[in-house]
């Protein structure tokens, strides 16, 4: 899976999950600070991510993921390891 199908899925999971206007979801949207989510919304996108991909990503994997783009390049080296 390249990075382009995991921004993609990234996507589609933040509308489904979070209600959020795909207009506002691009590679340098803040989690926090643009589209509103907070520690528990993070949570939820980590366990459907989890779901999606079929591995277990550790909280430390996450722990600096700030943007939509850094979502994607922490998916994306799971799916590498």
């Amino acid at each position: 899976m390249d990075k382009h199908a995991i921004y993609q899925d990234v996507s589609q999971l933040l509308t489904a999950l979070f209600d959020i206007e795909p207009a506002l979801i691009t590679p340098q949207a803040r989690l926090n600070e643009d589209l509103d989510l907070d520690s528990i919304d993070a949570v939820d996108m980590v366990v459907h991510l989890q779901k999606k991909t079929g591995r277990k990503i550790k909280p430390e994997a996450f722990k600096s993921v700030r943007t939509v783009q850094d979502v994607v390049d922490a998916v994306a080296a799971l799916l590498a390891e």
